[in-house]
């Protein structure tokens, strides 16, 4: 794939078949969408002005300016909605002329192929591995035990400190107070929260994980910048 460069935007097409619906259609639906990222952290989808159904873009007079990507006509998207859309016709970048960028809450629902992707495009150089390790992890919240156990799973996901999933039968489910907070991520699916006395959600589980980390489904992770967490008897930070 060739990639094109502009200060910290970096450009490059995806072979795959990239969908929004809006209201149970596909409003845009492209095998030449963009990847941009347009921050160093996670790509943003562009499509061709072509694969996008011209009625759902209603143009509000108003330009947004990036340095980078130059001034995108705003448009609202659909019927009522608080979501943008900008389209590029005429950027100094010249592989995104001619296209559309739409918020991510700006439509229903986004896939790639036919697997729906939550939360932001995915990273085709973010990689996540989850490996078995018997190293002993022990989780201390104001110098009581949490959790200890030999059987936990080390996630690895590139970009981010390794997180320590434990079974739920070597966590002190006693002292969890389960809370309404959920997170979603386009790797791992959506997550569920506990708090430990005042401590509020440092505790996550993906109870119904996506196929590519279904190996932590059901356990347990704790915020090693929020607890002590100890392996091999030495703390992590």
């Amino acid at each position: 794939m060739k990639q094109t460069s502009r200060g910290r935007v970096k450009v490059e097409p995806t072979a795959k078949r990239v969908r929004a619906y809006l209201d149970g259609r596909a409003v845009a639906d492209s095998v030449r969408a963009l990847l941009v990222w347009e921050s160093p952290h996670y790509p943003t989808y562009y499509f061709p002005l072509e694969d996008v159904e011209s009625e759902v873009l209603k143009p509000t007079g108003e330009t947004d300016h990036s340095p980078s990507r130059g001034d995108a006509q705003i448009h609202t998207v659909g019927s009522g909605r608080k979501g943008q859309a900008l389209v590029y016709e005429d950027s100094p970048i010249e592989e995104i002329r001619g296209h559309v960028r739409f918020a991510w809450d700006a439509v229903d629902a986004w896939f790639e192929e036919d697997e729906e992707v939550f939360t932001h495009a995915r990273d085709p150089y973010t990689r996540v591995d989850i490996l078995p390790t018997s190293r002993h992890i022990r989780v201390e919240i104001d110098g009581e035990t949490v959790a200890d156990s030999r059987h936990g799973r080390i996630l690895f996901e590139t970009g981010l400190p390794p997180r320590f999933y434990l079974p739920k039968t070597d966590v002190r489910l006693d002292l969890l107070r389960h809370t309404d907070t959920a997170t979603h991520c386009p790797y791992k699916g959506q997550a569920e929260y506990w708090s430990v006395g005042d401590h509020k959600d440092v505790v996550w589980s993906y109870p119904t994980p996506l196929p590519e980390s279904e190996r932590v489904a059901g356990l347990m992770a704790f915020y090693t910048e929020k607890v002590d967490l100890f392996v091999d008897g030495i703390k992590q930070t």
